[in-house]
Formats: structure tokens, sequence, C-alpha cells
């Protein structure tokens, strides 16, 4: 005989069918709480720089993984002429993130531009070297010996051209006295000294560059060291203050098939938005630039760099209150 099962009444399966919605409900926020929250909507949109440097190449691959992280955000990539360009973009509102050297947010924090006082940091990403090419066969072995050379020194809105500034200072040069400067940036500085249009160009970018790849695989080219600098560089002051002395490894370009390590200069990169952006977007953006860090690396070494160690040291700019929360929830 077939055992009778028992039926449940209307009133006690009601109440099993609450119970279980509770149950599920109960589940659902704890997986939200454990993973996060929803994913971000809407779009945003991110200030790079220019197509052949490091920071238009991070941001095509950072993309991707904003796109994989958060499917419901339409991420616009826009070009830029670098870091004081980006600032511009970002303080406008045209821009919701963006990239900029540590001594280029310094300098426009300190001449108090437009919507300097709502900057915030989401994290410090790699360093940039300043790198100063020549030709191979080049007279040039410091920057004291640009006197009277044409010189490429970046847009007028570049990081670039603020370091460059400062370098030619630090050498004892006049940058409207003693130089021929192009205010051309790294997409047009290779080709122009391949043309005899150039004696040199100074570029500051992470490790390595594309367009001074591609410049070394048709030209022979050297760096040239620049740690001679160091010393008159901090001399003049608290607007140095960001720049430290670093080592470019002989094998940083194989192309240029270096003998050895060139000393040079390096200021830190740093992730920015506004201290209105929305906090679980700044979180969100924090969280996959910090695990991208292996996959972007693959392709832009400077990138290895980024490291959840240091990344909350933003100076000269305090955290965003989302940046700060993504810290907070992966701290041992």
């Amino acid at each position: 005989m077939v055992p009778r099962i028992p039926r449940l009444g209307r009133r006690r399966a009601l109440r099993t069918g609450v119970a279980a919605a509770v149950v599920l409900a109960l589940l659902v926020w704890w997986l939200v709480s454990l993973h996060g929250t929803s994913s971000p909507t809407g779009r945003m949109a991110f200030a790079t720089g220019v197509p052949t440097g490091v920071y238009a190449k991070y941001g095509d691959l950072l993309k991707e993984d904003l796109g994989r992280d958060m499917p419901s955000l339409d991420v616009r990539l826009q070009r830029s002429q670098g870091s004081l360009d980006n600032l511009q973009q970002l303080t406008s509102g045209s821009a919701d993130f963006t990239l900029a050297t540590a001594d280029s947010v310094a300098t426009y924090r300190d001449e108090r531009q437009p919507g300097f006082a709502g900057l915030r940091a989401c994290a410090r990403l790699y360093d940039d070297y300043i790198q100063l090419v020549v030709r191979k066969d080049s007279r040039v072995r410091s920057a004291r010996d640009l006197k009277g050379l044409r010189v490429g020194v970046g847009t007028d809105d570049s990081g670039v051209q603020l370091i460059t500034r400062r370098l030619l200072k630090a050498a004892g040069l006049g940058f409207d006295r003693d130089i021929e400067a192009e205010r051309v940036g790294i997409d047009k500085m290779p080709g122009l000294l391949e043309r005899g249009k150039l004696d040199a160009f100074f570029w500051s970018g992470g490790l390595p560059t594309t367009a001074v790849q591609n410049l070394g695989a048709r030209l022979p080219i050297r760096l040239v060291p620049l740690d001679d600098l160091i010393a008159p560089l901090h001399a003049m002051g608290p607007e140095a203050r960001h720049y430290r002395a670093a080592v470019m490894p002989a094998d940083a370009y194989p192309e240029l098939r270096a003998s050895q390590a060139v000393k040079t200069i390096a200021v830190a990169n740093l992730l920015m938005t506004m201290d209105h952006a929305d906090p679980e977007l700044a979180e969100s953006v924090t969280r996959s630039v910090m695990n991208s860090r292996d996959r972007i690396g693959l392709k832009v070494h400077a990138a290895q760099k980024v490291d959840l160690r240091t990344a909350i040291f933003t100076d000269p700019l305090p955290l965003h209150t989302g940046a700060r929360r993504y810290y907070l929830s992966v701290k041992p």
C-alpha cells in the first residue's frame, strides 16, 4: 500500500512560503554584503592621454576590466594632452575619473586653479620616469648640453612640459632663452627626432612607453642620465618635493640594446576623481584597478608596480570616501 502523504493546510502552507521568502531575502542580503553592493549603472568618462603614451594604453586595458566588473556602466575614454589637461577635464566636469602625476596635482592645487579643492584620489599607481631621448651619436650627455638645440618639451597642457621647465632650470638653462622649444607631445616628438627636426626630447611616462619603443626599433637612440639634476632640483624648494631619484634598468627598452642602467628622476601617478563622485562608484573603480594589476601588467609593465600597501599614499590629495571604504574592506 502506498503511504499517504499528509497535505499542508492552506494557512500553514502560506506561513511556510513566507518563511522561505524571508530566508531567501536574507541569503541575497548576505551575498551582497559579502561581495559588495549592486553594480553601478549609468555613464562614466575617463580621461587618459595621447594615443602612444602609457596613460592611453593603461586606460584602454582598464576599460575592459571595468566593463567586466561593472557591466551596467558605460565607460567612455577621452584622450588628452596629459596631466594638466586631465585635471582641467576632471574639474570642469567633462571627465569623472582620470590620471595625473603628483607634481602636476600639487601645482594645480598650489596655484588654486578652478575646482582644486574638490580633487580626491583613489589610488597611487605606478611611477613615471623622466626620459631624455637623443640619437645614439648625439653629443648630448647631460641636460646641460641642450643649450642652443631643438628640444621637444611636451604640449602646454602636459605634465611633461611642467617637469621639463623645472629640469632645465635645475640645469641652469632658460626655457625660452637657451633652447628652441618644440611644444609637441609624445605622438609627434619621435617622428620629429627621426626626421632630424629635433635634437632631443623629454618624456615623462611609465616603462616602457610604446612611442619610445617603436622609435628605438627604427632608429639608434639612447637615454641621457638626469641624476646630476637631483640636488639642484630639490634645492628649488617645495615645488620639487614629489621628484625622487630612480633608475631605469638596462632592459627597460630592449630595442635600445643598452649595456647599463640609466639614472634618472621619477614621480608618482595618481588615479583621481572629485569629492562629489558617488562613493559606490569610486569604491568599485578602485577595486577594479587593484584587481586588474596583474592582467594589465602583462602589457603595461608599469602597472605591475601598483601595490595595495602603497596605493593609499596619495599625497598631495586626500582619499575619496569610496576609495577609503575599499581599502578598509581589504585591510588584513
